[in-house]
């Protein structure tokens, strides 16, 4: 099954402004993954290319790193994802900048049923609250907060996560 699956949201700020929070990634400053709601992103060594890791069962390594620009990520485990999933900072104009991520992937054998099922809905969840860290970094505030829905929130009381506010 292909996987093309995309988050993006518009930042006021110059792409020298939002693209700093790529490079604090599995840092011990990390303003970009929710580490607050879910597994942290831990890597061997610091982000560049090379460092092995991942957020709990989902295992990649750093295939290409363009600071404050871009990174992208392979897949290495579960079995069954084969692709990549990356983080792009993109000019839009003077005063504003679109932070993407993109997971572009084949899966196969018993990932064909997990991606849809659970792990897909978690991530979209997991990105969601991502660029509400960005949005809050860069303008102090998050217009439009991610909800999750009731299946996340069933997932995650499922794989004993707990639910922030519950």
């Amino acid at each position: 099954m292909a996987v093309y699956n995309v988050h993006e949201r518009l930042l006021a700020g110059k792409p020298s402004e939002v693209g700093p929070l790529i490079d604090t990634l599995s840092s011990s400053n990390d303003m970009l993954w929710p580490t607050a709601a879910w597994p942290p992103m831990q890597f061997d060594r610091p982000l560049q290319v090379g460092a092995v890791g991942g957020h709990k069962p989902i295992r990649y390594t750093v295939a290409a790193y363009v600071p404050a620009t871009w990174v992208r990520f392979t897949f290495t485990g579960p079995r069954g994802f084969h692709g990549f999933h990356e983080y792009a900072v993109l000019a839009v104009d003077d005063d504003h900048t679109l932070l993407r991520h993109t997971v572009a992937m084949k899966t196969s054998g018993l990932a064909r049923l997990t991606w849809p099922l659970a792990i897909g809905p978690l991530h979209n969840a997991c990105l969601e609250d991502s660029l509400d860290r960005a949005e809050l970094a860069c303008t102090g505030t998050v217009a439009r907060p991610a909800q999750w829905g009731l299946c996340v929130r069933l997932l995650r009381k499922l794989l004993g996560s707990p639910n922030p506010g519950s």
